[in-house]
This record gives structure tokens, C-alpha cells and sequence, in this order.
């Protein structure tokens, strides 16, 4: 039995040895894993199994998998003079520096060493490379091998080094000043090499954005050297140099010309951005050439590189047509015989299209608006209904800036109508109105065709636009009730615009032929608009009108068929001062969106030197005793983009109350009238919620004297912030209420930012108020003028009266300052506008008061006199961008005048300076 057993086990044993060899052959390995296996390839002896190591390491990285785990194994593989190999461990070390920064030390070793390696190449990938890797441990030891490759002996390698120095100064700007590399980079602008130069500037360029104070400026001997390596650099070391060469200011025209000279061959660079830069350098110069024949040839050479950059692929073609839009509007002149090549295509795009559309409006006059209409014509039978629409747009603006043209701009809008195309027949509506606003009692003979597309509006401008016209020309539509009475029978449920248009309309007709069916219309709509509406606009509207037809129907034609000023077809206009802002903007976003950077990009900037005074020109200020530094304060960006500085925005408008025709005449706003009472009057019409009246206030300037004003006394003044205070005191016998007030346009566009609140003001009482003002309403053309003409309203008329804008008014609140090399720069390059002003307070007094009246303390240094102080002072006056005004004042104990120097790029500025020195330190 014992040897039967060992038999049997004998074929159990060799069937278990037989299944672990196939175990062993099928399910066991001796590989170790991918990393370990990467691990051997990257210590392997052999350069080549380095290298395929490191390249799967960097696929790896690529897709997004996890290998930081080899960086010491990686970093292992630097000490090579295979230079492929080196650039592929750079560009690991670059990505995993900052997740390993202590592991990252242990190659700086190797990067110093790498930067006095014989070849250039490899110096200069090793300064790219620390500047790359953004480690604050690392960035102390980049400092010397980059100055060393600052005054490298190749070009390739100093070229880098500039761009290296941007990098560094946005990791460390303090250290960047420190060590001297901005000087270095200013000094590598005379360098022989174009490249160099080229990344020079895109270095300081970088840096001056980034940057709180100027550091790069160009002048009459950077700007030779820039030009002598414009033609030899690379495309886009042209357009770093070209941008900055924009910001140079010309001295004279010849200066100029000599710019322009050298700058137009890069207009037939094949490079878009290239031309547009030039374009860029050009517009500017040709501001200061005076030469018609110079300005003439130079629009010439402007026009075939604009249109080149037509023929190019839709993208590149929207940036060049947001550019020529801003290019037209300043010199319409450069491409208007080249209007065809803006003629669009069926292939276009649509937002090329419409971009075409608005530059041939700009482009049209009275010797191509044949074929800008026929082009119009055409357009307007396309599918696309939105562009459909703005090309009957486009004929209604041609008709309104081209008077000669209008009849024959009316004449495609008739061919358009009888087409019976719904939105067709709408638009060419609305553009109708317009046309009839430019020129009244023109073309009235087309409103009969007009009417016979009654039927087909259904759009709320279209009908608002329709009955605008019927009410308007009631006189002389014989059914003119019948067509109006169609529209009222949908009163209620019609959008507000149009039940405000049916409104006037019907009070127009009623008071141009006051039948009995007008009297009858006028009644139901008033009845709905007053009591049928929650709409608070079109209710005080129709309490106005029903107060005006039932006390005076005389007044009430006064005022609701008054005489309408002219329109004109300036929307789509910039206005000049941000013109100019984009055009120096122009090859960048801000010329594609139309909109200055600050609104799109927001950027913190460094800053440089605070608390250093050397940075004051000796020789223009003497020895500076004191310095005041501008605080800084949180930058609202609406704020920064009005140019109102950077303090804290102004409080919000509030709500704008309905206008009725009355106030609109007399060029004010009024607020929700209360219900028509029996009596009549204009007593309830213009509530107003206020506080309590305050106690008298201090003695202020009489700006309205009771006898002009029925027994109503104002007194008041303005004040920096802009605010208004003001006095109202009541010398008649009657409670004087409902207060309104209206500012005409002015020179700084200063207007009301807040409703005026001020309570009922009994017989022989006063109260005061203060009231917000900003830089929000129409500015007059310049020269600036201090007069401001305000207009009050009250339960007993409305009063007019003149004020004087003081410089503390006009100065933008919390500007403050402008840093002191850039008030040098500007103090030198301005002509002096002096005056000899009383004075008789001390210089310590004075300083307190200037600054009271918005002005901020650049500077201060000791006079020539005993005790004489000079005082180095600025203001930014509105209106945006806003101007900046450079002041001196000396001021002598004990002498009667002080002298007061104003400089300014507005001249006209100077005198609300001096105005401001005399009530000040009188």
C-alpha cells in the first residue's frame, strides 16, 4: 500500500511543476513599470537612450500625465554638450520648477555654467531658460549670469538677455532696478546689431506697460537709432520698433517728414501688422506737417497697403476694416477714390460686411453716391435680414450728410418700398423720418406712398416712425384722423414708444385742426394715457399736455409744434479726443473693439522708485525740499476709462424723469407730475421729495436776484468734486416747490449726477442744498470759457442765470498729481503763459489753498528771496481723457504779487489757473 501512494503522487507533483512553468511563462514579467524603466534610459551611458528617454518623458508631460517624480533623473541628464538634449531637459525643468523649486536649486549649478559655455546657443538657452522658469529661489542667481550675457560678445545671446529682462522684471521688478539692467537695456539701443536693438525695445516697451512711471521714452537720438535698424531687423522686431516710434512727438514738420521718410517703405511690407504700424507712425506724423503737397502724397502712398490688406483671409481683413473705420473718420481723404474696394462680396462674411457697410457711409460723396446706392439697392435684397436692414440704414444716413444727394437717396428708398418686402418697407419707415427731420417741408410728397403701407407694420419703430410722420404733417393728410384713429383702436396694448408717439401725434393733430373728431381723440387718449397706464412716462406726458390744452392751447402750440432743430448722422462717430486715443492705438485690440485698453484689460501696475527724489531734474527744480507722492487709491476701471482718475466712482445718475415737450423747450428735465387738479396752474405739476430744509449757509455769490426771479433768490458756488452748493431763498409771498434744474453745455461737459433735492421753501425762508455734478454732459468746441448758463425751474417759471467754472470745478477729483519726470518732460516741451497774480498770504497758507482748489504737490524748492517758496503743481481738467495743467508759483512773504506760470497742451487752460491764484491768494 505505501508504494501505491508515492504512485499516485508522483503525476499530481509533475502536473503542479508543469502549471507554475506555464504561470511563469504567461502571467509574470520582468519589467518594473514605465517609470522605473524611464529611470534605467535616463542614467543609461548611451546619449542616444537619453535622449528617446527624455522625449517620452516629454510626450508624457504633453498629455498631461504626472511625471515629476523623475525630475532629479531628468535634471540628471543637463550635464550633456548634446544640445538637443539640453533643450528637452530645459523644457521639463521650465514646466516642473515650480512644483519642485527645491529640486530646481540643483540645477542652477548648471544653467551658470551653461551661460560661459563657448557656444552661443547654449549660453543663450541657458539665460532663456532661468528667465523662464518663474522661481523666486532661482531668480537672485540669474542676476549675474545675465549681466554677463547683457555684454556678451554675440548677438544672438544679447538679444535673448533683453528679453530675459522683461521676464525678470515680472517677477522682480525692484530687482530688475537694482541691478542696473533697465540702464543696461537703454544702452543696448545703440547696439550694432538690428535684433538686439529690436528686442531692446519690445523689452522696455513690456516693462514701461507693466510699469507706474515711464521708463522708456524715445528722443531725437534714440529715435536715429531706431530707424537705422528698422530695415534690417526681423517683421516683428519692425513693429516693436515702429510702436515706438509712434509715441515720439515731432518737433517741427521737417522733423516730421524726415520720420515719415523713412517709415513708408514699411507700407509695402508683406507683413499686415507691419503695415499698420507704419500706417500708424504716418497718421501720427502727419499731424504736425503743415505742407498740403506732403500731406496730399502721403494719403497717396497710404491707400495701396490699406487696400492689400483687403485681399486677405476674413480675419485678417475684419482687423484691417476696424482700422480703416478709425483711419476715415480722421483723413476720409486717404481711400475715398478707392470706395469699390469696399464694395462687398457674396462671399463675405457678415461681420466684414456690415464693417464694409459703415465705411462706404464715411466714404460717400456727391461724386460716388451713385454707386454706393446702386450698391445699397443691391444689398438690400439679400437674405440676410439684419444686413438688409442696416444697408436701408446706410441710404437714410447718406441722405441725411449729403444734402445734394437726399432726393435721389429717396427715390431708392421708394423703389424699395413698392418691392412690398415687409422689413423692407419698416426700415425705409424709420430711415423716412429721419430724412424728414433734416429736412423738413422737403419731401412731402412721398408720405401719400407711405400710407399705403399702413397695413404692413407691425414693428414698434416702424409704427412709432409712421404716426411720428402723420401727426406732423396732419395739415396736409386730408384723413390724417382716420389713419390715427386706426392706430388707437390697439392703444392699450401697443409697446410704450408708440403710445408716446400716439400721444403727441394726437394732441398735434388736434391742435392743427381742432374739429370735432380731433377733440373727441384727443379726450380717449389722454383718458387711457392717464388712467388705463402704469407707464409712468407716458402718464406725466399726458398730465403735461392735458394741463397745457386746458389753461393755455396757445402756449400748448408753442411748445408741441415748436420748430425742431436738424439731425445730422454723427452716431457712429468717436469723439476726436478718443479718435486720437485709438489711432495711437492702432494694430492692437483696442483699434478692433473701439475702445481704449483700460476697459478690456486690467493690469497691475508696478511700482518704481516711490521713494526716490533723485528722479527730480536738478536743473529745472533746484534742490527739492519735499516731495509729495501720489497715494494710491483703488482704480475703478469705469472710472479710469472716463479718465475721472482713480478715486472712487462717482454716485450713479438717478433715473431720468420724463421729458415733456415744455421742459424739452426750454432746455430742461422735470419730474412725475401729479394728477390735473380743477384749478389749473403749474403748481402740481413737478413734485420733488427732499429733506428738510438745512440752517443758512455761509455767504455766497447772488447768482439769481429775487426781481429777475418773481421773489426766488439763488445763491451758490461750485466746488472741487465737482459739486454745486446752493442757496434758495423765497422773498415773495408764496410757497415756492417743485424745483428742477438744467445745465446748457459747457466747456468741461459739466451736468447734474443726481436729481436736486430741495424741500418747499416758505415765504421768507431758505434752504440749502448740495448737488453732484459730473463730467457727463455736451461739451462745447474749444477754447475753453468759464461761463456756465443754468437754468431753475419752480411752481413760478422757469429762471436762467450765468456762473463761472473755477479751476476747482474742472479738475478731475482724485487725479492727483502726475509723477515727476513725466512733468518734466511735458514742463519742457510747453511754452510758459505767466502772470503776476495779488498776493497776500504766506507760502505755507498758499500751498494749503492750492491744493484746495484741486491742484497736487509735485515739488517744492526754496526761491531766490528769503522765505520765497517755489511750488510745482498739477491738475487733470476734465473733460475725458482729460488735460493735464503744469503750474509754478512762487510766492514772497511779505511782496503784493506772486508769480503764477501755467503750461499746458490747452492754452486756453491757463486762465482758469490765474483766475484760481487771484481769489485764492488775495
Amino acid at each position: 500500500p505505501p508504494k501505491k501512494k508515492s504512485a499516485a503522487r508522483a503525476p499530481r507533483a509533475r502536473c503542479g511543476r508543469a502549471m507554475a512553468a506555464i504561470m511563469e511563462k504567461y502571467f509574470s514579467t520582468t519589467k518594473k513599470g514605465e517609470i522605473a524603466e524611464l529611470k534605467d534610459e535616463l542614467h543609461h551611458q548611451d546619449g542616444s537612450v537619453q535622449k528617446s528617454a527624455v522625449k517620452k518623458v516629454i510626450a508624457a508631460m504633453t498629455v498631461g500625465k504626472d511625471v515629476s517624480m523623475l525630475f532629479p533623473d531628468v535634471t540628471n541628464c543637463m550635464q550633456t554638450d548634446n544640445l538637443e538634449l539640453k533643450k528637452l531637459v530645459y523644457l521639463y525643468l521650465i514646466n516642473y520648477a515650480k512644483t519642485q523649486p527645491d529640486l530646481a536649486i540643483m540645477a542652477v549649478n548648471t544653467f551658470v555654467k551653461d551661460t560661459q559655455d563657448p557656444n552661443p546657443l547654449i549660453r543663450a538657452l541657458a539665460v532663456r531658460t532661468m528667465g523662464c522658469i518663474r522661481v523666486d529661489k532661482i531668480t537672485e542667481y540669474l542676476c549675474d549670469p545675465l549681466q554677463r550675457c547683457l555684454r556678451d560678445e554675440d548677438p544672438y545671446v544679447r538679444k535673448t538677455a533683453a528679453v530675459c529682462v522683461a521676464k525678470l522684471f515680472d517677477i522682480s521688478a525692484e530687482l530688475v532696478q537694482e541691478r542696473g539692467f533697465l540702464d543696461a537695456l537703454v544702452d543696448m539701443l545703440a547696439d550694432s546689431n538690428p535684433m538686439v536693438v529690436a528686442n531692446a525695445v519690445a523689452a522696455l516697451t513690456e516693462i514701461s506697460d507693466a510699469s507706474s512711471r515711464p521708463v522708456f521714452q524715445v528722443n531725437q537720438n534714440t529715435l536715429f537709432k531706431l530707424l537705422a535698424a528698422l530695415n534690417e531687423c526681423t517683421e516683428w522686431g519692425q513693429v516693436f520698433i515702429l510702436d515706438a516710434i509712434t509715441s515720439y512727438k515731432a518737433r517741427d514738420a521737417r522733423d516730421a517728414e524726415s520720420i515719415v521718410e523713412r517709415v513708408t517703405p514699411r507700407l509695402q511690407h508683406a507683413n499686415s501688422a507691419v503695415v499698420l504700424s507704419a500706417v500708424k507712425v504716418v497718421m501720427r506724423q502727419m499731424e504736425v506737417i503743415t505742407s498740403p503737397d506732403m500731406l496730399r502724397s502721403l494719403q497717396k502712398k497710404m491707400a495701396p497697403p490699406l487696400v492689400t490688406l483687403l485681399s486677405s483671409e476674413p480675419e485678417i481683413q475684419y482687423v484691417a476694416l476696424r482700422n480703416i473705420n478709425l483711419i476715415v473718420q480722421r483723413r476720409p481723404g486717404i481711400l475715398s477714390h478707392e470706395i469699390k474696394v469696399f464694395f462687398c462680396k457674396y462671399n463675405d462674411p457678415i461681420y466684414c460686411k456690415i464693417e464694409k457697410l459703415e465705411i462706404m457711409v464715411k466714404l460717400a460723396n456727391d461724386r460716388n453716391i451713385d454707386q454706393v446706392l446702386q450698391e445699397f439697392k443691391e444689398y438690400a435684397t439679400e437674405v440676410d435680414v439684419d444686413f438688409v436692414r442696416k444697408s436701408v440704414r446706410a441710404i437714410g444716413r447718406c441722405a441725411i450728410s449729403l444734402e445734394r444727394a437726399a432726393e435721389r437717396c429717396i427715390n431708392v428708398l421708394l423703389e424699395l418700398i413698392q418691392t412690398k418686402v415687409n422689413y423692407v418697407v419698416q426700415e425705409a419707415i424709420v430711415v423716412i423720418k429721419d430724412i424728414f427731420r433734416r429736412y423738413p417741408n422737403q419731401y412731402e410728397s412721398i408720405i401719400a406712398t407711405l400710407c399705403d403701407n399702413l397695413d404692413t407694420l407691425d414693428e414698434p419703430a416702424a409704427k412709432a416712425s409712421m404716426i411720428w410722420i402723420i401727426g406732423e404733417y396732419a395739415e396736409r393728410i386730408d384723413n390724417a384722423d382716420e389713419l390715427l384713429e386706426a392706430f388707437l383702436e390697439s392703444f392699450p396694448e401697443e409697446p410704450p414708444a408708440v403710445q408716446l408717439q400716439l400721444l403727441t401725434a394726437t394732441v398735434k393733430l388736434f391742435l392743427k385742426r381742432p374739429t370735432e373728431a380731433p377733440q373727441q381723440m384727443i379726450q380717449v387718449v389722454l383718458s387711457n394715457a392717464t388712467q388705463e397706464t402704469d407707464n409712468p412716462d407716458l402718464r406725466d406726458r399726458a398730465y403735461i399736455y392735458w394741463r397745457l390744452l386746458s389753461t393755455d392751447p396757445e402756449a400748448a402750440k408753442d411748445v408741441v409744434l415748436a420748430e425742431k432743430p436738424t439731425i445730422s448722422d454723427d452716431s457712429n462717430n468717436l469723439d476726436p479726443a478718443w479718435l486720437d486715443l485709438l489711432l495711437g492705438q492702432m494694430s492692437t485690440l483696442a483699434s478692433v473693439y473701439h475702445k481704449p485698453p483700460e476697459a478690456f484689460v486690467t493690469r497691475q501696475k508696478v511700482q518704481l522708485g516711490v521713494e526716490e527724489p533723485e528722479v527730480v531734474d536738478a536743473s529745472s527744480f533746484g534742490a527739492t525740499t519735499e516731495v509729495a507722492p501720489a497715494a494710491a487709491q483703488p482704480v475703478d476701471p469705469l472710472a479710469d476709462l472716463m479718465g475721472l482718475g482713480g478715486g472712487a466712482a462717482p454716485a450713479p445718475a438717478a433715473p431720468a424723469a420724463p421729458v415733456d415737450p415744455l421742459a424739452d423747450l426750454m432746455g430742461m428735465g422735470g419730474g412725475a407730475p401729479a394728477a390735473p387738479a380743477a384749478g389749473g396752474g403749474l403748481d402740481d405739476l413737478f413734485g420733488a421729495s427732499a429733506p428738510a430744509a438745512t440752517a443758512a449757509a455761509p455767504s455766497m455769490p447772488v447768482l439769481l436776484d429775487a426781481g429777475k426771479g418773481n421773489g426766488l433768490e439763488i445763491s451758490g458756488r461750485l466746488v472741487a468734486g465737482p459739486a454745486y452748493v446752493l442757496c434758495f431763498t423765497n422773498r415773495s409771498q408764496a410757497t415756492l416747490d417743485g424745483f428742477a434744474i438744467q445745465f446748457n453745455k459747457n466747456s468741461f461737459g459739466l451736468a447734474a449726477a443726481a436729481a436736486l433735492q430741495v424741500p418747499a421753501v416758505a415765504p421768507g425762508g431758505s434752504a440749502n442744498t448740495r448737488l453732484q455734478m459730473g463730467f457727463t454732459g455736451q461739451v462745447t468746441p474749444a477754447p475753453a470759457v468759464q461761463a456756465l448758463q443754468v437754468a431753475v425751474k419752480c411752481n413760478t417759471g422757469v429762471y436762467y442765470f450765468a456762473d463761472t467754472i473755477p479751476l476747482e470745478a474742472a479738475a478731475v477729483a482724485g487725479a492727483g498729481p502726475i509723477e515727476q519726470n513725466a512733468f518734466l518732460e511735458q514742463w519742457r516741451a510747453l511754452p510758459d503763459n505767466a502772470a503776476e497774480v495779488p498776493a497776500t498770504v504766506a507760502p505755507a497758507d498758499a500751498l494749503a489753498k492750492l491744493q484746495g482748489a484741486g491742484l497736487g504737490l509735485v515739488a517744492k524748492r526754496p526761491g531766490a528771496a528769503p522765505g520765497a517758496e517755489i511750488f510745482y503743481m498739477s491738475a487733470k481738467v476734465a473733460p475725458p481723457p482729460g488735460a493735464d495743467v503744469l503750474v509754478e508759483v512762487t510766492v514772497v512773504p511779505g511782496h503784493p504779487t506772486a508769480k503764477v506760470v501755467a503750461r499746458s497742451q490747452r492754452a486756453d487752460l491757463a486762465p482758469f489757473v490765474h483766475d484760481a491764484a487771484k481769489r485764492l491768494l488775495a
